[in-house]
């Protein structure tokens, strides 16, 4: 009813903004997109970045944090 259409409106807005990891090209991805595909809060990425004890450590590029996508395929269980 209201509310699954609403949750398919929902995921849809998210497929648009986030897609599937396996489509993503790109070497290295920005936090919310690192933090959405590990189901995490972009905090919890930035601190695990500040207090070097996660399972991903990002590069930082011009004082930016970048996720490396393999990693993240990886600590997804994904095949890289």
């Amino acid at each position: 009813s209201r509310i699954k259409r609403r949750e398919a409106q929902e995921k849809e807005m998210t497929l648009s903004i986030f897609p599937p990891l396996e489509s993503v090209t790109q070497p290295t991805l920005p936090t919310e997109a690192a933090a959405f595909y590990l189901s995490r809060k972009p905090q919890t990425m930035r601190a695990w970045a500040c207090l070097e004890n996660g399972p991903i450590r990002p590069v930082r590029i011009n004082g930016r944090l970048a996720w490396p996508v393999r990693e993240i395929k990886k600590v997804v269980g994904m095949e890289v």
